[in-house]
């Protein structure tokens, strides 16, 4: 079904793949005519020529990335557009969409939601931009729909930015990434890998794309193949697949820690363009005769099966087979996994779910840019009809990703076979996907169409005794088990006939309802705020050393951005960052925020101008014994704040407040033995924090210790790789030596960190 290649493959005329070896550049000379090297054969991909053309330096392997546009939805675009404000913005330099489809419920927080939209609409109009109000679309259903094109690249601060189904290079970064963008500023990275994925066969029918997706991803995401590297689709297998279909694939490439994807483009991605009204925005977009990739994955399509990402993580991946024929034993698995995810901190089975030998479902989710889509439902409904869900407990809840994908449903009649079943039709929005929309009740099963499955999303509240768990499945194979009223049924058992129908894109939806600047800012707009919406705090600059107190210390394999910042409940505060900073950890350790609130004291009296010992009693024993070893250590040229230690954090969403919320509770630095994605390291680095590496193996420090780090801000400017550490023994006045790196950063990066932030670093 799915191999993961031990080496680079080279790719001929667009059709065969040929792992590397000492003979695979004679045979693909033979096969070419081409003498080419490796190096030459590695600017063949898509990827290295759309990089190339948005790249604004003069090497290709330190880019500085243009994009053509931006997309935000409103728990980001506030921070990003007070951000960019307070660093000197005028203007929108290129198209920036805002949507509304995450804070949505307008009932939840009073008048906040709302608020935030007010103040996106008039920012649209003073910065000359596109709003597009809540229940129109999802931020990446109307960015397929308006935004992409052959060989453009769009940056959005949510991380399921990708739309390389439809051939632009697309990546999902934290806010601060896009505040450079509209300070005419460049995305700085080091040239990526580019990994084949190559696509041979066709699906049968009952498999959809999330079995492909969750196929790909349980084979490539713990052994971090494609980490911080571009998948690019290519083989025979993808002139099987309609442009729907490949987008659905496409869009779960986020859960495999990839920088971007890109795929080949056809007749039928041309078609899509046309329905959509935009053939202008297409051109045939092709790998070389002989393309050298820096790796490969091979996909049978023909033998994917109905897939089932158990509960806690999109890699948690079995075909719906093998979970039925091995039940018990899988769920024994799931329930050992959990034990790590859920540290203990409530009593977690699904065994009490299985009934008479079958695991029964509790809820049904089709949902948002992954499973929203127009096929998708069209099956689904198929699948449905002349069934219905039962009048017990299971419920079943779709959500078509645009309100010209609501309309053409209706128009088509599927609307009304899914509504016949019993099942709910719901408006675009994307709760369901962070924990805001059909959260399941305590204890229940949920199988979801979405793009992620993460131990405290969907409701759970662990301090509370709450859990809920999340399965990943295809549309197809939820329409079979909400068919078989909750009875976990995949859609390859499905006897009928699912068909294929034609789609009517509906430009009049967008037209009466979305306002569009047409870049055109109107400096008399007075923007609108709301009580909740509140400036960044003041952050200062990196000072000579750092005294950093171990706030929280995480030893799960992977810490997920919605651990370190709870979505769902929160989301109406995103635009208040001290606010939002308060439920900073508080799924995972709610003792962290006090812990940081109280060494921030000491800062705090620092900064203005007094001595922090007054302001928390731990400093002087703590830098009495600094000074034993360091005389030149004062409070005048050392800083104080918190520091969390996690094996590997900020996997998942791109959300900055994963790593903002930190800072303004006086954070400086994160430990760890390394970081889940390049997003969360950026965000970090984009909020002044010193993203520290250390050796895997025994701490050499635990929770509420102090830690001394010498010359922080001399090794920041001198690219200094070792970083001596200590960490401090007050009570013996002693100071037990550890080293740190910083990994690579960029000279701007150097300067953020120095400067403080982002903000900062931009402020005149």
């Amino acid at each position: 079904m799915i191999k993961v290649l031990n080496s680079g493959a080279w790719l001929i005329n667009g059709k065969e793949l040929i792992p590397d070896s000492h003979e695979a550049a004679m045979e693909v000379k033979q096969k070419t005519g081409m003498d080419i090297s490796r190096e030459e054969a590695a600017k063949e991909t898509m990827a290295y020529g759309i990089l190339k053309s948005h790249n604004t330096s003069d090497s290709m392997e330190k880019l500085k990335i243009r994009f053509d546009k931006l997309t935000s939805h409103d728990i980001t675009f506030v921070g990003i557009i007070q951000t960019a404000r307070a660093s000197g913005l005028e203007r929108f330099p290129m198209p920036y969409v805002l949507t509304n489809c995450h804070n949505s419920l307008c009932a939840v927080g009073g008048t906040i939601n709302e608020d935030d939209h007010m103040f996106g609409l008039t920012c649209a109009k003073r910065y000359g931009g596109v709003y597009v109000p809540p229940h129109q679309a999802v931020i990446h259903q109307y960015a397929r729909e308006m935004l992409a094109g052959v060989g453009k690249m769009i940056l959005g601060s949510d991380s399921h930015t990708r739309y390389g189904a439809l051939g632009t290079m697309a990546m999902g970064e934290g806010g601060p990434e896009l505040v450079k963008q509209l300070l005419n500023q460049t995305y700085d990275i080091g040239r990526p890998d580019v990994v084949a994925v190559y696509l041979t066969g066709e699906p049968v029918k009952g498999v959809g794309p999330q079995d492909v997706a969750l196929a790909i991803i349980g084979a490539v995401f713990k052994n971090g193949y494609v980490k911080n590297k571009v998948m690019e689709f290519v083989g025979p297998g993808v002139a099987s697949l309609s442009a729907d279909f490949r987008i659905g694939i496409d869009v779960m490439t986020t859960e495999t820690t990839c920088l971007s994807s890109i795929w080949e483009t056809d007749e039928k991605v041309e078609e899509w363009y046309d329905i959509h009204g935009r053939k202008e925005d297409y051109r045939e977009l092709r790998p070389g005769k002989a393309v050298y990739y820096d790796g490969a994955v091979t996909v049978d399509l023909g033998k994917v099966r109905p897939m089932i990402a158990m509960p806690f993580h999109p890699s948690n991946t079995y075909t719906i087979e093998e979970l039925n024929a091995n039940l018990m034993d899988v769920l024994e698995d799931v329930e050992k996994r959990a034990a790590v995810s859920l540290d203990g901190a409530v009593e977690f089975t699904l065994k009490n779910k299985v009934k008479n030998g079958r695991l029964m479902v509790d809820q049904g989710i089709i949902a948002g840019c992954a499973g929203g889509g127009f096929e998708n439902i069209c099956a689904a409904a198929d699948i449905l009809k002349g069934h219905y869900t039962g009048a017990e407990g299971f419920t079943l809840s779709v959500y078509p990703a645009s309100m010209p994908v609501y309309m053409e449903l209706i128009r088509n009649g599927k609307a009304a076979d899914i509504l016949e079943t019993g099942a709910v039709l719901k408006t675009a929005f994307c709760g369901p996907c962070f924990g805001a929309g059909d959260t399941p009740a305590n204890n229940a099963f949920s199988i979801r169409h979405s793009t992620r499955n993460f131990p405290n999303r969907e409701g759970s509240k662990l301090q509370n005794g709450q859990i809920a768990s999340v399965a990943l499945m295809d549309a197809r194979s939820i329409a079979a088990t909400a068919a078989n009223k909750g009875v976990l049924t995949a859609a390859t058992d499905f006897d009928g006939e699912i068909g294929t129908y034609k789609y009517h894109f509906d430009s009049n939806i967008y037209a009466n309802r979305v306002f569009d600047s047409k870049g055109v800012a109107d400096e008399s707009v007075e923007i609108q705020f709301g009580p909740n919406i509140k400036d960044w705090p003041k952050m200062g600059a990196l000072p000579e050393n750092l005294v950093l107190r171990v706030a929280a210390e995480i030893h799960d394999p992977v810490t997920t951005t919605d651990e370190l910042i709870p979505s769902g409940e929160t989301s109406s505060y995103r635009s208040n960052p001290l606010g939002l900073a308060e439920f900073t950890l508080s799924r995972k350790d709610p003792e962290y925020v006090g812990r940081a609130k109280d060494i921030q004291r000491a800062e705090t009296a620092r900064m203005a101008g007094e001595h922090p010992c007054q302001a928390h009693p731990d400093v002087k024993p703590v830098m009495n014994a600094v000074k034993k070893t360091f005389a030149d250590a004062s409070h005048e040229n050392t800083g104080f704040g918190s520091v969390i230690f996690a094996v590997k954090p900020g996997d998942g969403s791109a959300r900055e407040q994963a790593a903002s919320c930190q800072k303004v509770l006086g954070g400086w630095a994160n430990i760890a033995n390394e970081y889940a994605t390049k997003r969360y390291r950026s965000n970090l680095i984009n909020w002044g924090m010193l993203p520290f590496l250390i050796e895997e193996g025994e701490l050499p420090f635990g929770n509420l210790d102090y830690l001394f780090i010498p010359g922080i801000r001399k090794a920041v400017e001198e690219k200094i790789e070792v970083i001596k550490a200590y960490q401090v023994d007050a009570e013996s006045g002693t100071l037990k030596e550890f080293t740190l790196t910083l990994g690579e950063l960029t000279d701007e990066e150097r300067q953020i960190i120095l400067k403080g932030c982002l903000i900062n670093y931009n402020r005149v």
